[in-house]
């Protein structure tokens, strides 16, 4: 049996997460679960994406990553399940939730799931797919049936992406945007952190401010806004024991600069 991870913005006060987890015990009883998480803001792609692929890599090959972020539930939106290349299964709304965690870990094979012998009910709710397709396939891929069986085959380059705007390099530096923000508030740029190509020295501008460029957060006094790269490999823009989405009043889709000094 597999692990199964399971990451939704259902939150911790309705049953939703429990009724998807009472699909997959009684589909595949022994199978491993781990919550990601379940604190996902409400219809926050971009905020699942990003959480998805920060901990995706760090499974063991075979696990089943189930992950519902689902505003379109119910709507002419794909629902799919992917192999990636290394081996590991992706199950969720085709809406670009699940394509961050597979930007390092390319797509092998999609199927549209399509084939109703596989979910809980022939005639899901429109409004609850985690619980009436999602968790099922999860569960039998878990179990081991094929990927293939579970519905028709479609193009990798046809699964919808996210426009976070990326990022690039420049004469004397890179830019990019905010892609995420944590719990903390930190500013996480979607510019990773090997964009700094080995210069010791360098700094951030969002929003008009010049910020240092340190190695952790304590090296500032407290308060005092840093950038810095986080422990998932990007560029971020910090306040030491503070809150920088506050402070330098700045989210997702902001622009953000890297200069050498």
């Amino acid at each position: 049996m597999r692990v199964i991870t399971l990451l939704t913005d259902f939150g911790l006060e309705d049953g939703y997460v429990a009724a998807m987890k009472g699909v997959v015990a009684t589909l595949a009883p022994e199978a491993r679960l781990v919550d990601v998480t379940h604190l996902v803001p409400p219809q926050d792609i971009a905020s699942g994406r990003f959480r998805l692929l920060t901990v995706a890599r760090y499974f063991p090959e075979g696990t089943v990553h189930l992950a519902v972020v689902d505003p379109g539930v119910g709507t002419a939106r794909r629902a799919v399940a992917i192999r990636s290349t290394r081996g590991a299964y992706f199950v969720g709304p085709d809406n670009g939730l699940l394509l961050g965690a597979l930007e390092t870990d390319p797509p092998e094979m999609v199927v549209e799931l399509s084939e109703p012998r596989y979910w809980r009910t022939p005639t899901p709710s429109a409004t609850f797919h985690g619980r009436d397709i999602f968790a099922p396939v999860a569960a039998h891929l878990a179990r081991g049936v094929d990927l293939e069986q579970l519905g028709t085959t479609v193009a990798p380059d046809t699964l919808v992406r996210l426009d976070l705007g990326g990022w690039k390099t420049l004469p004397g530096g890179a830019e990019g945007t905010i892609q995420a923000v944590d719990r903390f508030g930190n500013l996480i740029s979607s510019m990773p952190g090997s964009a700094l190509a080995g210069h010791a020295r360098w700094s951030a501008s969002i929003g008009g401010r010049s910020i240092s460029g340190h190695r952790t957060y304590g090296e500032v006094p407290l308060g005092q806004p840093l950038a810095l790269v986080g422990s998932h490999g990007f560029i971020e823009v910090a306040v030491h024991r503070g809150d920088a989405r506050s402070a330098l009043r700045a989210g997702v889709g902001d622009p953000v600069h890297i200069r050498w000094e």
